[in-house]
């Protein structure tokens, strides 16, 4: 009986294990509006300090959790007043306390920002935005699509980005 109890016991915890494995920490979401879509993942801040510490100012962000953001323009657009052929990019930044720099990259499939560096001859376009400060913090990284702009917003911060 003694051996049947640890049995279930070390059944209930490797599954347990194996649930919390495949569960996602960050959901994935897509937004879609006018021919533009935003693939990403979504993480939270959860009480943490977001910029300047787990995302260090200065330094290349796959602006999401995960698998770096992408974006895809259905047809040619003016991103951040630079045109963009119509297609799929990887979205990086490197935040800043005032203005941030928003980058595409034609990379696809990138983990992260690990090998940013040796795909950055693939950089598309780059942008300077400035930071907006919002006074009550959001929880959630969240990309919205108001007609004529990526937006992006997360704990104190809401980064503009236009598109024509």
């Amino acid at each position: 009986m003694k051996h049947f109890f640890l049995a279930i016991l070390f059944l209930a915890f490797t599954s347990l294990v194996f649930a919390q494995e495949k569960a996602p920490k960050s959901p994935h979401l897509t937004v879609e509006n006018k021919g533009v879509k935003v693939v990403y993942g979504q993480p939270s801040k959860r009480g943490r300090v977001i910029y300047g510490e787990l995302v260090p100012y200065g330094q290349v962000w796959r602006t999401g959790a995960d698998q770096a953001t992408e974006i895809t323009f259905s047809k040619d657009v003016t991103f951040g007043g630079q045109k963009v052929k119509a297609g799929t990019y990887t979205l990086f930044t490197i935040p800043d306390k005032q203005t941030w720099t928003v980058i595409l990259n034609s990379k696809l499939g990138q983990w992260g920002a690990y090998d940013y560096e040796k795909n950055k001859s693939q950089d598309v376009l780059s942008v300077k935005v400035k930071r907006e400060a919002l006074s009550t913090p959001v929880e959630k990284l969240t990309f919205t699509l108001p007609g004529n702009a990526v937006v992006f917003e997360w704990d104190d911060t809401r980064i503009t980005i236009p598109v024509k």
